[in-house]
């Protein structure tokens, strides 16, 4: 029952972007990022984006840092990797 958050490498909108994920349940996520002030809309299928300048605020409310690899492997062991559906050119 832990959340974790991997760095801001993710660039998008003019910012860089770390994902952060709870490898137990949803709840448990939604719960912390609540707590942390992120809004619903940050969630993404599986994870929440939260702009670099949240980063260390969410490691001080108790997120762990881990590598962005090691995050997608906690999230397909807890079952709760939600894959992007990617649509066929038409």
């Amino acid at each position: 029952m832990t959340i974790y958050i991997d760095p801001p490498t993710w660039p998008g909108h003019g910012r860089m972007w770390s994902h952060l994920v709870s490898d137990s349940s949803y709840a448990e996520l939604h719960r912390f990022a609540a707590a942390l002030g992120a809004p619903r809309r940050a969630f993404e299928r599986d994870h929440y984006d939260l702009p670099a300048e949240r980063y260390a605020e969410a490691v001080a409310l108790g997120a762990v840092p881990t590598d962005s690899r090691r995050l997608v492997r906690l999230l397909i062991r807890s079952g709760l990797r939600r894959r992007k559906r990617w649509r066929a050119a038409r």
